[in-house]
């Protein structure tokens, strides 16, 4: 049974190129692999509504 519950992923830029789902999550396998911009501080996946937060962002 699939939930609609909204993650929040602390990344750094080590995490780079992103890509959702991350393999190391337990739902890695739920929807399709996308690669994310990572253009500002937070990105959110279109398909499972993730939220990514680089932590180490510069403007």
């Amino acid at each position: 049974m699939a939930t609609n519950q909204k993650k929040f992923v602390k990344i750094s830029k080590q995490d780079l190129p992103l890509a959702c789902p991350m393999p190391d999550y337990d739902d890695w396998d739920g929807h399709p692999r996308v690669f994310l911009p990572v253009d500002t501080e937070r990105t959110t996946c279109p398909y499972c509504g993730t939220v990514y937060q680089l932590i180490d962002f510069d403007d």
